[in-house]
């Protein structure tokens, strides 16, 4: 990973997050077509230019008035809160009254102004605002986003607390939460911004609903005078998913097809029973952009012992028989994979089909790291991305799952600069590294095809987590901490949504098997404290599990089987027996 630069960006920046993102503004892009909800001197709404969708703020800048647009909100006390905007012209100033500001003198296409703030001990509204400049021309401003939970108006009732997933079945999510107060006429259960449900009480049940898809629900009450602030969100699952014949908790290894690597070649025949999914690194492309993606067995100038193409089939024959599962990893760090085009897109579809047919693989790893993923400036919604790298790889894998059905295997194995940091920073929506979150619509995309999600929790700088500390890897705490944020889910970063958690059996963790494997080494003793927390709800030390405790979790990879071979076993003979008797 190539945390460097990255990390100092991370640690000068030390933005605050909020622990429930939701954009509070009224009107935040002027799509009424009017200026309703804020006050403004000299401002109009114009349909051109704009930034996104039909309408934007014009400034109309005089020799006397900088043309202030400006909006109240109800806010909660002590409480983080970005802001952004996107803005056109020279002298634009954003910011909070009485507060942080920030500016540009001269934009001549749009570009984001952002900020972040925390309110006061006992501060419940907030100003914000935006104006141009004494005898400058007209600015533009579009699409505002002010990030955090929401206070209360005067006389509305008070949000209600985070619900909790009661049921599930194949077409329905049940649930309930704690009632808010104040006078009360009803509940709201959202879906993002759509009202799926409206309830008298403090349960619903959300029917209709597909087999094996993940939802994402929140709440507010309301009565006559307004609606409250929405809860924290809470995500479930329906049931129905198909069964892919792994263990309830699996070891996945990668394999060393392709290259030595310093740590030998191990055949295909001597990999022990152990591993139940076994990864074979790595398929690369032959150029970035082309998606024509190779895989070439080791050479025998560099693997001594490396078996014929015959034997090597025979062996993951076997390994299927016996139960377990053989993927094709792309990618590594390598193998960089930009698919930029469409007609990159179908060359990767059916170069990867070649490869799993010609081997009669179990499905596809997706291990793309350096440059493969990153995101535009602007493409700040991870549920609709409109980066071509990003939409052509959910494409293709979209189609790769349709060919090859529901007991096509999919996993991935992103670093944690690609997820978790997304909680900070996301590379569409602010000025840093635009690859900061990108696995994030991805993961998104096929939540309900993935099989294993196994964030690699190594080469990683420290990472923020839902506590809003940072945890540095190599250690029990890096693994809970991390793990948690991909079963709880979390707001990302400014872009005012918030990533719902995966299902507890599609999450592992990824771990270097020994110390010359990568950065980020973890004994075992402290990787079965992260399991007994994660699994179990013990020994979680001083953090709080915000996703709760997952039986159901799937298991732990590694980098690598070769390289554990080369260390007497140490990983599989440790963490085999300890995910067998994990309940």
């Amino acid at each position: 990973m190539r945390w460097l630069a990255v990390l100092l960006g991370i640690l000068l920046a030390g933005i605050a997050v909020p622990a429930q993102a939701a954009n509070i503004l009224t009107n935040p892009g002027f799509e009424s077509g009017s200026l309703s909800g804020w006050t403004c001197s000299g401002g109009s709404t114009v349909t051109s230019p704009v930034h996104s969708g039909g309408y934007a703020l014009n400034g109309a800048v005089s020799s006397s008035d900088f043309a202030q647009c400006s909006q109240t909100v109800a806010v909660q006390p002590n409480t983080a809160y970005s802001l952004s905007a996107w803005v056109r012209g020279s002298y634009v100033y954003l910011g909070v009254t009485g507060g942080t500001s920030t500016w540009t003198p001269s934009a001549s296409s749009y570009a984001q102004l952002s900020l972040s703030f925390t309110t006061g001990a006992s501060q419940t509204s907030v100003q914000i605002y935006v104006h141009g400049w004494y005898g400058q021309p007209a600015y533009q401003a579009d699409d505002f986003t002010l990030d955090g939970p929401g206070g209360n108006n005067p006389g509305t009732p008070s949000a209600p607390g985070t619900p909790t997933i009661t049921s599930t079945t194949n077409s329905a999510i049940s649930l309930s939460w704690p009632a808010s107060t104040g006078t009360v006429t009803g509940y709201r259960v959202y879906e993002g911004s759509t009202v799926v449900q409206t309830v008298t009480g403090t349960t619903a049940t959300v029917s209709g609903l597909a087999a094996c898809s993940s939802h994402s629900y929140s709440v507010a009450a309301y009565n006559t005078v307004g609606e409250s602030a929405k809860s924290t969100a809470a995500s479930g699952t329906t049931s129905g998913c198909a069964s892919t014949g792994l263990p309830k908790h699996a070891l996945i290894g990668y394999l060393h097809a392709s290259f030595a690597n310093g740590s030998g070649y191990v055949r295909m025949a001597d990999v022990p029973a152990e591993w139940n999914i076994i990864d074979l690194a790595f398929g690369e492309p032959t150029s970035v952009t082309s998606g024509d993606i190779r895989f070439d067995r080791c050479p025998a100038s560099e693997c001594p012992n490396v078996e014929s193409d015959a034997d090597f089939i025979a062996a993951i024959r076997a390994k299927q028989a016996a139960g377990k599962k053989v993927l094709i990893s792309i990618g590594g760090a390598n193998g960089q994979v930009q698919l930029t085009t469409t007609a990159a897109r179908d060359t990767f579809v059916s170069s990867v089909s070649a490869i799993i047919d010609r081997y009669g693989l179990d499905g596809l790893d997706i291990d793309f790291e350096g440059h493969s993923l990153y995101l535009n400036a602007g493409d700040t919604d991870f549920r609709n991305p409109t980066t071509p790298v990003i939409v052509n790889l959910i494409s293709a894998l979209k189609t790769l799952k349709a060919k090859y059905g529901s007991k096509f295997v999919l996993t991935m194995a992103p670093e944690t600069f690609f997820v978790q940091v997304g909680y900070q920073f996301y590379g569409g929506s602010n000025g840093g590294d635009n690859r900061t979150g990108s696995y994030l619509p991805v993961i998104h995309a096929l939540r309900d095809a993935l099989t294993v999600l196994h964030v690699q929790d190594y080469n990683s700088g420290p990472v923020m987590g839902l506590d809003n500390q940072y945890h540095q890897m190599g250690g029990a705490d890096f693994h809970i901490a991390m793990t948690d944020m991909v079963k709880a889910g979390f707001p990302v970063a400014n872009t005012g949504q918030t990533f719902p958690g995966l299902r507890e059996d599609q999450i592992g963790i990824g771990l270097p098997a020994a110390v010359s494997a990568g950065n980020g080494y973890t004994a075992p003793a402290a990787v079965h404290q992260a399991l007994d927390c994660l699994v179990k709800g013990q020994n979680c030390g001083g953090y709080s599990l915000r996703g709760g405790a997952s039986p159901g979790f799937r298991g732990l990879m590694t980098w690598s089987v070769n390289w554990d071979r080369y260390y007497n076993w140490e990983f599989q003979n440790s963490h085999a027996p300890y995910l067998a008797a994990l309940p």
